[in-house]
């Protein structure tokens, strides 16, 4: 152990000395830095105390933001990014100070995200301090067609979305995939999960039901503490990824199906009185050791709390988080509740509802005093250290959150052996082939049969098809399809048609808009007739994606058989529709008959649905 010894590993000190920039040098080599935090040696608190009381308000300061970064190509640091309006990888690190990050992008390859990181961790090793980067991302191993709320897959494995888990409903199964998704994100260097989320999925309009386990809170609390079981692994410690589980309250009970992400969707509303029930997944999560949450943006509405954001309620993080349940992890605010922004070259205002009269530095404050560690999607610390300042907010207030986040660094091991990640490790880690059959395997495992009708003909069953059948398809490239049977150009000269379709939705007004499939679960008519035309040529099989639910009522009975999937590709589909991989799939929630008995449901309460077309649980063996 050595007092006041710059003790940082030769690519640290090079970066101070070079790379990091001429102010970050001259900082490191003129300030007297006790660096007795850096013995892995001395009792964890006594570290993070040495550290603290030697950090300045702007150091404090940067610890509380946490955003969206860029990877430049191959690996290099990033400059400013004028798609996204961000800054560059410098400006954050060294500029303001900033510690933890949301990386945006795929990974073009793991040895280039790994590298990235490797360059991010010595700009900020080069700092006074040298505190490490902490790296979270949303989820990134299933299908997603929402760049906000879900990255793509890149080179990590492809499993299911998580209702396509809640399908299968295994636990075992769901702890396998957060371990192996844990080596492949610690592979690269990221060491928090924005996720899992346990909203319950009780409004069938809502559009982020996808990345939930479903409808039944039971369901939901075992998978979700399995979830959090596999990323932070037996012992939270070096080798783990800490989750923030979403989004406390419950974001489920939403105001007519409507999403918070937007004005119109900022209302949660309890109807049925059930606000305890949507406690309950997080209940789980607690007892799992969950390290982080995320309250969401809605506001409440008819309850006994403030009806403000739920990150701007303190009777909600303070009261409810804080002292019922005794939660002394991190909390980070969902993205963007103080400064208005663009998305896609359109304005996107910030989601401060209830509090829109509020000024930027009004709304951080309101959030500090709320009980929250982080601003999710912000990147101001300037006026942080502002209201410090102007008194405003205590500095001792800072502490409070500031000691949790850095313990968290510390656990992890970021400033110890764990900063830097083995590129080669990490070529060998992501995609993994073991890990891709594991996760084709549960793609298949989660195809729900719906429906499956006698052919006449042959007195069997329409599913599992033969192989070598002549095929029409839509929504299949035909050079998959061509690997199971002939593909022909019209139903009539077809043997089979086989449909892959999605959950029906609104268009919005904006690009953005339009990634949060909401609105009515009623098909168009045309699209009814056509599905309709196609099944009175040739027996036809319908597969369609449910991210949400979707009225199958007007062709449910026209079809030959019906079967739904939750993020799996076309041969993962059609090796169980040709028998060559069996299902397992359950539904992860009720499937409505009609819009009539969606708009009579009660958000807020479980299986509200009157008279459902398919319940809860449902789906066929394919024996």
């Amino acid at each position: 152990m050595t007092d006041l010894v710059d003790t940082r590993t030769d690519a640290a000190a090079a970066a101070s000395a070079g790379d990091a920039g001429p102010e970050a040098s001259a900082a490191s080599a003129g300030d007297a830095v006790d660096r007795r935090y850096l013995d892995g040696d001395l009792p964890l608190e006594e570290r993070v105390g040495i550290l603290l009381d030697q950090m300045t308000l702007e150091e404090k300061a940067g610890l509380f933001f946490q955003t969206m970064i860029t990877m430049g190509e191959d690996g290099s640091l990033a400059d400013a990014d004028p798609v996204f309006g961000l800054p560059s990888n410098r400006e954050y690190v060294q500029g303001r100070l900033m510690t933890h990050f949301n990386i945006l992008q795929a990974a073009p390859t793991p040895a280039a995200m790994a590298e990235w990181h490797n360059r991010l961790q010595e700009l900020a090793a080069g700092t006074r301090l040298g505190i490490p980067v902490t790296i979270s991302t949303d989820p990134r191993h299933s299908y997603s067609d929402n760049p906000l709320a879900g990255m793509l897959t890149g080179a990590f494995s492809t499993w299911p979305e998580t209702l396509g888990l809640a399908a299968i409903r295994d636990e075992e199964l769901v702890e396998q995939f957060g371990d192996i998704a844990r080596q492949e994100y610690t592979a690269v260097g990221i060491r928090v999960s924005l996720h899992p989320q346990v909203d319950l999925a009780t409004e069938p309009r809502w559009s982020r039901q996808l990345a939930t386990f479903g409808e039944d809170p039971e369901l939901t609390s075992r998978l979700g503490a399995a979830y959090v079981r596999g990323f932070q692994g037996a012992e939270f410690g070096e080798d783990s990824v800490s989750t923030m589980t979403k989004h406390f309250p419950g974001g489920g009970p939403q105001l007519d199906g409507e999403d918070p992400h937007f004005a119109y969707g900022r209302e949660q509303v309890y109807p049925g009185d059930a606000f305890e029930t949507h406690l309950k997944p997080f209940e789980a999560a607690f007892e799992a050791g969950t390290r982080q949450i995320m309250p969401y943006y809605g506001m409440p509405v008819g309850t006994e709390h403030e009806e403000v954001g739920f990150g701007f309620n303190k009777s909600v993080i303070t009261g409810l988080l804080r002292e019922r349940y005794g939660f002394d992890g991190i909390v980070c605010t969902d993205w963007g509740l103080i400064t208005d922004g663009e998305i896609f070259g359109q304005p996107f205002p910030a989601r401060a509802w209830g509090v829109e009269h509020l000024s930027p530095r009004e709304r951080m404050r309101k959030v500090i005093e709320a009980g929250a560690d982080q601003f999710g999607g912000e990147a101001n610390p300037e006026l942080l250290v502002d209201l410090v300042r102007t008194g405003e907010v205590t500095e001792e207030r800072l502490d409070v959150s500031a000691r949790r986040i850095l313990r968290e660094k510390f656990v992890l091991g970021l400033f110890d052996d764990r900063r830097y990640v083995d590129v080669e490790r990490a070529t060998r880690i992501v995609g993994a082939p073991e890990f891709v059959a594991a996760g084709e395997q549960a793609q298949r495992l989660s195809v729900t049969v719906l429906t499956n009708t006698v052919n006449v003909a042959e007195t069997a069953p329409t599913l599992p098809l033969a192989r070598g059948l002549r095929v029409y398809v839509e929504g299949v490239e035909t050079s998959v399809a061509a690997e199971y049977g002939t593909v022909v150009e019209t139903p009539a000269e077809a043997d089979v048609a086989i449909l892959r379709i999605q959950a029906p939705f609104e268009q919005r007004a904006t690009m953005f808009e339009n990634f949060f499939h909401a609105g009515s679960l009623d098909y168009p008519e045309e699209f009814v007739a056509h599905v309709r035309e196609v099944a009175a040529a040739v027996p036809t099989v319908v597969d369609v994606f449910l991210d949400r639910p979707a009225i199958l009522t007007p062709f449910v009975d026209d079809v030959a058989a019906l079967v739904a999937n939750y993020g799996a590709n076309p041969r993962a589909v059609l090796d169980v529709l040709f028998g060559e991989a069996t299902p397992k799939g359950r539904l992860p929630f009720d499937l409505p008959r009609s819009m009539a008995a969606v708009e009579a449901n009660r958000p807020d309460v479980p299986f509200d649905t009157a008279d459902p077309l398919f319940r809860f649980g449902h789906g066929l063996d394919l024996d």
